[in-house]
Formats: C-alpha cells, structure tokens, sequence
C-alpha cells in the first residue's frame, strides 16, 4: 500500500535492534499501526496489541493479525460456489442515491477522484461486503480481509498522488483502469497468539494497556492522516458524513498533536511518562518536527539509568555525550530510539499513613499531558512527588515539622550514611520485634535527650502501626508495634529517589506559599486529611492541629482560586467512607464543573471510595 510512513523496507533492521539489544517479551505493542506491517511481520512471535486512530487503518490491522494467511472463505465458497474476489469482480453495479462515493467524489459531484464507473464499484463492492457480513456468509476475519482488500484495490485506481489531500485535473492513465478487487498481501504466519486491534487516540490508549515490548512510529510532519486519507476513512466507516472544501473532507475528524508544531513535545512526553511496557523502540525519522537530540533527551527521562541508545540503518553509533556528534543527526534518513522504561515506583522509607504509593498508578494515568512543575502540596512520605517526571522542578511542602525533618534527611543526606546510622541506634539499643523495653529506652531518649529526625525515623520504624503520634507536649507517645528493619527497609532507604533532577524541599503548610509565583505549566497536587474518616495525623489529638470541615472547606476554595489563575489543580479524597458521603466536596465539584473519577473502592456494604478530582482533562 502506499501509505506515508510505511515501515515495510525497515522490519529487518527493527528485528536486528531487537536481537542486538535481547529484546524479549510476550505482548508486542504496534501503537501507531498505520499498514500493520510491524505487528503483521512480528505476528508469529508475539501477542500483538495494535492501534491506530485512523479507522481504515485499524481495518488493515484487523485483516492482517486476525488471519495467518489469506482466508480459505468456506462459508462463502460452500454457500455461493465461488471466491468472494470472482463474485463481487463479476458484478455490475448501478448509480443511486446511496452511492456515496459515487455522488461525491466524482464529475458527478465535482471531483476527480474516481471515474464515475469505478466509482460505482466502490460503493457497489463496500455495500456487498457489509450485506455478506451481515448475513453470515463471511467470518468477522474474513470481513476484515475482504474490506482491507478493497481499500488496497482502491489505491490502484485513485486519480492522485498518493493521498488524498487534492486529486489530478485531469485522468491519470492508471485512474482509468477498471478497479479489480485483489487479495490484500499479508505475511503468511501462524498467529503467536490472540491478538488485539484497537481504533483510539495512542495516549489514551496507553493509559490502560500493558505489555512487554511497545514500538512507535507516529506521524513526523505536519501532514494530517485524517487530511490525506479521508477517502480511504469514509470507505471504511461509510457513515455518509458532512464534507466540505474541493477535496471533500470529513467535517469531524481528529487531528494529530504529533503533527503539531506547539503540541508534538507534549504529546510524547505524555507518551513515554504513561506507556507501561517494558522496551520501547521508536522509529525517528529526519522529517520530524522535532529533533533527534530532543526525543533522546526526553526519552532519557523516562528511561532506567537515563539509558538511551539510537541505531541507525548504517548501525551507527549515536551518544549525547558526544559534543563533535551533535548536529549531525540532520544527515539521519531512519533510526530506531531504544530504551527499557522506568516503571519502578520508589516507595518512601517512610511508612505514613495515606500514603500513594499503591494507588499513584491510578493518579498517575489522570496527569495532565505536559508538567512542567508539579507541587506535592501536602508531600507527606513524598511517594507521589518522587515519582513523577517533571519537565523541571518539583516542589515538597509538608506542614509537619517531624515529617518533613524525616524527608528532608532521607533525600538530602546519603544514602548509606542513613542505612549506617539507622543500623547503629538498632544495634545500640538492642531493637527487635516486639520488644517494648528497647522500644521505650530508644523514645525516652528521643524526647528528652536528642530529638532528631534520625531517631524519630527508627521508631516509627519499631511503633504500632509505624504512627509518629505526640501527646500535647509534644513527646512521642506511640506505644511498640509489630515491625521492624529488615531488608526491605533498608532496600527503600537505598533506592529511594526523586525522579526528576531539580527539586526543592519545603517546610510549611500548602497556604504560606504564593502559588502565582509558580510557572504557568505548574500542576498542584493535594493529598489532605480525608475528612469523612480518621487517622493519626487528622483527629486534632496528637499534639498537632487536627483535620475539620473549616480546613476542608478553605482548601477548596483555595483550589478554586488556583483555578481561577489558569493553573491546573489534582485533589486526592474520599467520597464515601462506612456510609458516610462527603456532600461537600461532592456539591463543589458539581458547581464548578471539575472532574472526578474513582482510583480506589475497597468494602461491599459500606465502600471506602477514593477518589481524584482535576480542574482540567486529558
């Protein structure tokens, strides 16, 4: 097919980065599938996942990956005495007012796309395949064959260029050829697996599906496919729709943010930061909007180690440390971007109650496509700001003194020196599980003798339930629990980290800081108190100010001030709890029109319901 992008003379070299690199996995991701011909070379070695925003593109998918081969069509041969080729090639076919294509794409309706005979047998041949699907006299496979085969015949015999952006004045030789419906070409495989096409928007997609190896080839140029296919996409779907202009475009189509000068960076960043695969391969070309020095650099971000290799198809070496290198990516024509995604989350050493760790997957998919700052207003254990990429600075603000001391020192102070001296206090004071003497030696020092953030991290360690919990004089009071260091702690001290390189820490509550002082890309986000239920840190009884409706209430309407200035907001909440609804916070989101969607239900009588709210969408 010719199709802008193809990738068919470069499947030899995408298998070669695959071996040179051990690429291995189960579930093979064709996330910009265009002709499918990576998912349909690939198909006997993986499950392939492929997607296509184009519909007539998810067609072609569909034609290849359901099929291991052309269709034997039993149903049909057995039924009609012939391959469905020879029946629908033999047909005439006469104009009327369904003719779609017939009324508008040719001198009938002003344009020379098709002549009006081969017009007719479009339209002809599209009704039939729909009618013998219908029927059931062709499989769901093999509809998806015979109508990828007519969107391949078509292209024989279009009056054009290639595409459909505009169509010649006057017939092309190959344009008068009567159209001949022929087998669409596929590779001759046995199918790895079950595989799975969809028809979506990539970066929503992403935002629910997984896998091993994920490849991309999105559009490099500002060329719209909804622009250069239309006919092929009105064929497909013939839905009749409005059109307009010379070229008879469809009036609702989607276009492309990657071939958007303003959006394409965002458009991957917000690619690589969702994508849950393991390897991802991205195909480069030198026509892209964007250079290979950025989408390195960007991938770099997302990658584990910040390791990103570029082959090219001379098998060149490329290295952003290189500085005689840079700038001769210009002479590039193809490469393939490999990385291995970061897809750990850094738990916090610090075990807090209402922490995010096990729910940021959820939060995560519900982030804006670009952030260029992010906020961890109420950062608690930290687990949400460490883990999110921004484009150039995240901020912690924690308005408990202990807890941010706790923070501040497990990010800023080396890490094996806190393992040294975590593993010191344990062995001075003879710390195991349980046992409350050694326990209690180790909280009377620290109330009445040293009272640091180190101590006070190894006895939440060794507390009931981890809880950091003061009487009114401000001493720890939390009796012993049933924890202690072990490895995993000691792992989570060590692999703690903030994924993006530039952050501030600071100490305060989310109100003392003047949020019109932050960049215009800032994303806020707030893990409050839940109010509907009840924790150490919120019951107003543990030497610290508690959590009520007069603090919920001034949050909201601080977050509808951060709305009003133009940035964007993500509010963490419950809105059930053991038959309790927060009415509040449910009434402010319906008068202001914000969105909110579940991420968290646990119970079956009376639900716990976590939720997020956002003043903006995705």
């Amino acid at each position: 097919m010719r199709y802008l992008g193809n990738k068919t003379k470069l499947l030899g070299f995408i298998e070669i980065v695959i071996e040179k690199y051990g690429i291995e996995g189960e579930v093979f991701a064709d996330l910009f599938s265009g002709t499918s011909s990576v998912g349909d070379y690939f198909k006997d070695r993986y499950t392939i996942l492929a997607n296509d925003y184009m519909g007539f593109a998810s067609v072609i998918a569909k034609a290849k990956l359901m099929n291991a081969g052309e269709p034997a069509f039993e149903g049909f041969c057995k039924k009609y005495g012939m391959s469905p080729f020879l029946w629908l090639n033999q047909k005439e076919y006469e104009a009327s007012s369904e003719c779609f294509i017939y009324n508008n794409y040719t001198p009938v309706g002003g344009r020379m796309y098709f002549t009006e005979s081969n017009a007719l047998r479009i339209d002809g041949m599209r009704i039939d395949i729909e009618n013998l699907y219908q029927e059931g006299s062709v499989t769901e496979a093999e509809y998806m064959y015979l109508l990828a085969s007519l969107l391949e015949s078509v292209l024989k015999v279009s009056n054009t260029s290639g595409t459909y952006q505009a169509f010649f004045k006057f017939w092309e030789q190959r344009s008068l050829k009567e159209l001949v419906i022929e087998p669409l070409e596929l590779c001759e495989k046995e199918l790895h697996g079950v595989n799975t096409v969809y028809n979506e928007d990539t970066n929503q997609l992403v935002r629910r599906i997984s896998g091993d190896i994920a490849y991309i080839d999105p559009p490099y140029t500002i060329t719209q496919y909804t622009n250069s296919y239309h006919i092929l996409e009105t064929i497909t779907r013939y839905d009749a729709p409005g059109i307009f202009g010379k070229t008879g475009r469809r009036k609702n189509r989607e276009l492309s943010g990657y071939s958007n000068r303003r959006l394409v960076l965002y458009e991957f960043e917000d690619l690589f930061r969702q994508i849950d695969f393991t390897h991802v391969l991205i195909s480069y070309s030198n026509q892209s909007l964007i250079s290979l020095d950025e989408m390195v650099d960007l991938a770099r971000r997302f990658a584990i180690d910040g390791e990103v290799y570029v082959e090219t198809s001379e098998y060149r070496e490329y290295s952003t440390n290189n500085p005689s290198y840079k700038g001769e990516s210009d002479k590039l024509k193809e490469a393939v971007i490999y990385f291995r995604k970061d897809r750990m989350i850094h738990k916090s050493p610090l075990n807090y109650s209402g922490s995010k760790d096990v729910m940021l997957p959820m939060i995560a998919k519900r982030f804006p496509k670009h952030i260029g700052t992010f906020v961890d207003a109420m950062g608690g254990a930290f687990n949400v700001g460490a883990n999110v990429v921004a484009m150039d600075k995240v901020y912690y603000l924690e308005y408990n003194p202990y807890v941010y001391g706790i923070m501040d020192m497990l990010v800023n102070q080396p890490k094996e020196e806190t393992v040294a001296k975590v593993e010191w206090i344990v062995s001075r004071y003879g710390l195991v599980k349980k046992n409350k003497g050694a326990y209690l030696a180790l909280r009377e020092h620290y109330n009445e003798e040293e009272k640091t953030a180190m101590n006070l991290f190894v006895l939440q360690i060794y507390a009931f339930q981890n809880m950091i919990r003061f009487n009114g004089n401000q001493k720890m009071n939390t009796p012993v629990g049933n924890n202690e260091y072990c490895d995993s702690v000691r792992d989570r001290i060590r692999e703690f980290q903030i994924r993006t390189p530039e952050y501030e820490m600071i100490s305060g509550a989310y109100n003392t800081v003047d949020f019109r002082t932050f960049p215009e890309d800032t994303l806020f986000y707030f893990d409050p108190p839940y109010l509907i239920t009840t924790a150490e840190y919120n019951d107003g009884r543990r030497g610290l100010e508690g959590w009520t409706a007069k603090n919920e209430i001034e949050l909201l309407a601080y977050l509808s001030e951060i709305d009003r200035a133009g940035y964007k907001f993500m509010l963490s909440n419950v809105i059930r709890h053991k038959g309790k609804v927060h009415h509040v916070l449910l009434d402010w989101i319906q008068a202001h029109g914000y969105h909110m969607i579940t991420v968290g239900k646990t119970g079956i009588k009376y639900p716990r319901e976590e939720v997020v709210v956002t003043n903006y969408t995705i």
